[in-house]
């Protein structure tokens, strides 16, 4: 009991502090729990999917629910790319900034601890998915209202409902669908 009164005494002089609420705003961890359970996606869909995105070094990736971090780490090592990968798991985003470390992509890949659904998609370029069906609909109209026009969405495995691909590719027996975001 003493702890927690000295943990709330600390957190009121702490956040008295100037800027405190701004930087408490922005390190606020995720309060709800993953919406799907990590399944690693295969090397040769991340490839399909990074090819099928036609990445390059100009582009800036973000891999919505990244588990480990994969998809963005491949994209900067094999294309230079440059990366973020959201993740609401807290297990999720240590080992996506283990990969990022072991594959010395730091100063291109970021990693970040948020809901996806809570977070700011304008600066992507290619936004990768390996999501649920519900949640790619879901994901729709955020991806509609804040991407840029020529914004690239690929998806592992789910497609988006009435929204056709562009492109849907099997690999190796799993399906990868990739859309363009349309001139508004």
């Amino acid at each position: 009991m003493r702890i927690r009164l000295l943990a709330l005494a600390v957190t009121i002089v702490v956040a008295g502090l100037p800027g405190a609420t701004a930087a408490f705003s922005q390190t606020a961890a995720p309060t709800r729990r993953p919406d799907v359970i990590y399944v690693p996606t295969p090397e040769a869909v991340v490839e399909a999917m990074l090819q099928v995105a036609n990445v390059t070094k100009n582009d800036v990736v973000y891999d919505l629910g990244c588990g480990d971090g994969r998809i963005p780490v491949t994209a900067a090592k094999k294309y230079g790319a440059r990366g973020v990968c959201f993740d609401i798991d807290p297990e999720r985003i240590k080992e996506a900034n283990e990969n990022v470390a072991k594959n010395n992509v730091g100063n291109l890949v970021r990693v970040v601890h948020a809901d996806l659904f809570e977070q700011d998609l304008s600066g992507a370029s290619v936004i990768t998915l390996y999501l649920l069906p519900s949640l790619n609909v879901k994901l729709m109209p955020k991806l509609m209202k804040e991407c840029k026009p020529g914004t690239r969405i690929v998806s592992h495995a789910f497609d988006m409902g009435d929204w056709k691909p562009e492109k849907e590719l099997d690999v190796d027996g799993r399906k990868v669908y990739f859309w363009t975001i349309p001139k508004k």
